[in-house]
């Protein structure tokens, strides 16, 4: 059992101490210590910075070095904030069980990487909420930063902890340990909420006092202790209402007004040790105009923006300068869709080809790979090309508003193979309301016929991987009403495809999720605040890095959800009726409920000449 060794007394290793104890105590006794020194080229904060800045804030990322550094958003905000008059912010990540271990034995607090400040010491906590699986590792960086894990808790003398990011959007399983959560975009947000902590902060307002005063003044910001919930007899909730006067009682998304202008780091950091994405990462677009009935983002980020090509190269230029880094990743959503990819394609392939600097693209949807194979030939890696298929035949796609057919999908992975590419990832999910046997056998069949489909170019198949996702019903999605499928029907799923892939000789691989962890991120996507005790428990229980599956153990959880009196069934695997109080209600997600519905129960109109719509459709 974890047992917390940090207080938010500690007085041991504050200011030059502390470096000197993570250097001496710390480092010699952890697998790769690159990763906890800081200092990285392009770091934006230097010694003494922490100390003469009116507001510090820490921007944690509640996972490993090599996944945070790789974050985008988090280096964007980490460059809005040090580029804002009086504000200092240095970066924190979650130290692996290792160090953690280490530091919680040898009494060292939580520190910045940057200059190694305690993060105790913040005026600001600001915790990227990107997944489901991260809300263990959200309790370690509290605590161990010695700041009691709830709200409720904490008095004036800690860090206003502040949420944002995907999961922001349902944050009600994590409530109770935020003081503060933004809704929508972090630039303007943040550029707000640090404008308002240095005036409050001269004006000596009181932290608590601060939080009242800043959800009454942006729309966008989302303070759980000011809201009560009340349920009925059967569990299901009655209403959600602001407890204090002047609280909105719906909070709307923050909107960045014109994206091309939206502050970005055009010298991002350089990681000591080998990261996820070693590469120079543009935002082109925000949002994506698919709107693909499972996808959260899709529905959520919206209106699309788009970046100039013009601003575009700019950044690109400004970040090869300050890291020759050899590699661009054109990031979004979709960006496939991405208005100019032409255009951008063929200047940036002109500006950077002779400097032998490659294009990288996140999956590519297949109904435009046909208009792209030409540049990507020559401006992309042929490292392997991923692609998103989500389902195996065309009805299905069609349900679910994925824009390929399987002519489509054949045609683009010619054109590939004829352009270079000898390897392929293709995405699916399993779990959609309709799915019959030949959907789940239509992976396996599919992935076949796209890698021989390779034989009549070269004579060789290409090799394919299939990376099976389990579907999770999103919050502010068509899909927020449906019964996610049992882990029995995951399980019978998976056992179709694994027998399939043993009877045949083929240069397919199958990957699939982890069941378990697959069916808890469906209870905490629609969940509500009774899990907080639950999330708490199993942190003190020892999970923690629960996207990690070496750290995963669902043991632990389900010792959690009974010691705690909680029925994850009741939150997973339970249709929704459609007035239904939602525990989401309350927050924005771009689109009303009405559309959501409609859009809904239009997925059952399109099957509707399948026989057999309730699920589970296969017998484990």
């Amino acid at each position: 059992m974890l047992q917390t060794a940090i207080g938010p007394g500690l007085a041991a290793g504050r200011g030059e101490s502390l470096s000197g104890r993570i250097s001496e105590e710390l480092l010699p006794h952890v697998t790769a210590p690159g990763q906890y020194i800081g200092r990285e080229f392009n770091q934006l904060v230097s010694d003494g910075d922490w100390q003469r800045a009116d507001v510090r804030i820490a921007i944690a990322f509640p996972d490993t070095y090599s996944i945070g550094m790789s974050h985008l958003g988090c280096q964007i905000l980490y460059w809005l904030a040090n580029h804002t008059e009086g504000v200092c912010a240095e970066r924190v990540y979650c130290p692996w069980v290792d160090a953690a271990a280490v530091m919680r034995q040898r009494n060292i607090p939580l520190f910045t990487w940057d200059t190694r400040q305690p993060v105790a010491d913040a005026d600001i906590l600001a915790i990227s909420i990107q997944y489901e699986m991260s809300y263990t590792s959200i309790l370690s960086v509290l605590d161990l930063a010695g700041i009691p894990l709830r709200a409720s808790q904490r008095d004036d003398s800690h860090p206003l902890i502040l949420g944002g990011g995907p999961q922001a959007d349902n944050p009600e399983p994590i409530a109770e340990f935020f003081d503060l959560i933004v809704l929508g975009d972090g630039e303007e947000s943040l550029a707000a909420i640090l404008a308002a902590y240095r005036r409050y902060k001269k004006a000596g307002v009181r932290r608590r006092e601060m939080i009242a005063l800043m959800a009454a003044s942006f729309e966008w910001l989302y303070a759980p202790s000011l809201y009560d919930v009340e349920y009925h007899p059967d569990n299901t909730i009655r209403s959600i209402r602001p407890n204090t006067e002047g609280i909105p009682t719906f909070i709307e998304r923050c909107q960045t007004p014109n994206f091309d202008e939206a502050p970005f780091p055009v010298r991002p950091l350089i990681p000591h040790v080998q990261v996820v994405h070693d590469r120079i990462a543009i935002e082109v677009m925000r949002g994506c105009p698919q709107r693909c009935r499972f996808c959260h983002a899709g529905y959520t980020k919206r209106p699309v923006g788009v970046r100039s090509v013009d601003r575009i190269l700019e950044i690109a230029e400004e970040a090869y300068a300050a890291t020759g880094i050899d590699e661009l990743g054109l990031l979004s959503l979709s960006t496939a869709d991405y208005p100019h990819l032409r255009e951008l394609a063929g200047r940036a392939n002109e500006q950077f080809a002779a400097r032998r600097v490659s294009i990288s693209l996140p999956s590519l949807r297949v109904d435009k790979m046909l208009a792209n194979i030409p540049w990507m030939a020559n401006a992309v890696r042929k490292t392997g090309l991923t692609i998103a298929v989500e389902a195996a035949n065309d009805d299905m796609r069609a349900a679910i508003r994925k824009k390929v057919t399987d002519g489509d999908l054949l045609d683009g992975v010619r054109e590939a193979y004829k352009a270079g590419w000898k390897s392929l990832k293709l995405y699916f999910m399993v779990g959609f309301p309709g799915e019959r046997p030949d959907d789940i056998e239509g992976i396996w069949k599919l992935s076949n016929e796209v890698s021989n489909a390779r034989r009549g170019i070269s004579g060789h198949p290409a090799s394919v991987k299939a990376a099976v996702g389990w579907l999770v019903p999103k919050a502010h999605t068509p899909f927020q009403w449906m019964a996610q499928p049992r882990a029995e029907y995951f399980h019978e799923a998976n056992r179709i495809l694994r027998d399939m892939g043993r009877r045949r000789k083929s240069a397919v691989r199958i990957q699939t999720h982890d069941v378990q962890r697959s069916i808890l991120e469906g209870v905490f996507a629609r969940g509500d605040r009774r899990l907080a005790p639950v999330i708490e428990k199993a942190f003190r229980d020892g999970a923690v890095f629960d996207g990690w599956d070496e750290c995963f153990d669902p043991r632990i959880w389900r010792r959690a959800f009974e010691e705690t009196g909680i029925d994850p069934d009741w939150y997973a695997h339970r249709e929704r009726a459609a007035d239904e109080v939602l525990p989401f209600t309350h927050l924005s997600g771009s689109s009303r409920q009405a559309y959501l519905r409609n859009q809904y129960e239009d997925v059952f109109v399109k099957l509707a000449d399948r026989n057999r719509l309730e699920l589970p459709i296969l017998t484990a």
